[in-house]
């Protein structure tokens, strides 16, 4: 299927994902989030992708915001629909079996800056900048900012970014944890595929459930989420790949993985 504001790319079992609005800096309007959730529901239902890349056209961003020229005239009602496409877009993210790497390019801001946190993993380029500057514009954080921002780098320092709108560059993200890695430009794709490659090679319903558990208990108590756990380290001991894995390590060879 072709799209007009998004790429699709499969190199092997990784697929690249490419928001491609140059001219508005890769801006998330309404269509925009619509394909991207289109795209998002046929990845998850194609085994032959392993890991997602998620990245921006171009070097100047990887996505400037929402677009600001489709929100200028909303009223409560369209604002709040808006909203709620938007957290039921990048939910779906969250939801993916697979691992979904966000490689980050220039601007991250608002609307951008919420799409990289839905993801998995972040790295980002040395010219990144990062920020939730959605109050200096009167509003408040749309796409789920005020909620992931907090639980990725502690209360203290989301309140800061959210209320002052303030950007940080690369390595302050680094610094509190909101990138894993941050790489030259011109090695960042090499480098978010090379992890890719290296997730790729592991067994595919074992990383689809580890991020199962991830993203399941992270939101349950302690005793609820290593229930869960327990859960799903049985399923894997039903699988075949879990018997290939642990055959290979006792006969010291390389295991291959079949994804049953």
């Amino acid at each position: 299927m072709e799209y007009t504001n998004l790429l699709l790319e499969k190199n092997g079992a990784v697929a690249v994902l490419t928001i491609n609005r140059p001219k508005a800096f890769n801006a998330l309007n309404g269509d925009t989030l619509l394909e991207l959730s289109t795209v998002l529901d046929e990845l998850g239902m194609d085994s032959s992708v392993k890991v997602v890349i998620l990245t921006g056209s171009g070097n100047k961003a990887f996505v400037a915001g929402a677009d600001i020229s489709q929100m200028k005239n909303f009223d409560a009602l369209e604002g709040r629909r808006f909203a709620q496409l938007g957290h039921k877009t990048l939910r779906k993210i969250e939801h993916l079996p697979q691992p979904v790497i966000a490689a980050i390019k220039g601007f991250a801001l608002g609307g951008g800056c919420e799409l990289a946190m839905a993801c998995d993993i972040r790295l980002a380029s040395d010219t990144a900048k990062f920020g939730q500057p959605e109050v200096t514009l009167g509003l408040t954080a749309g796409f789920g900012g005020t909620q992931r921002l907090p639980r990725l780098v502690g209360t203290g320092i989301a309140s800061e970014m959210l209320f002052t709108g303030d950007v940080i560059d690369a390595h302050e993200a680094y610094r509190i944890g909101l990138v894993n890695h941050v790489y030259p430009l011109d090695t960042l794709m090499e480098e978010a595929q090379k992890l890719a490659e290296r997730i790729a090679e592991r067994a595919p319903l074992a990383v689809q459930l580890t991020k199962s558990a991830i993203q399941n208990g992270c939101n349950m108590d302690l005793d609820s989420a290593q229930a869960f756990e327990a859960g799903i380290f049985g399923l894997t001991c039903s699988t075949q790949d879990q018997k290939a894995g642990c055959t290979a390590f006792t006969e010291k060879c390389k295991p291959t993985f079949e994804g049953r």
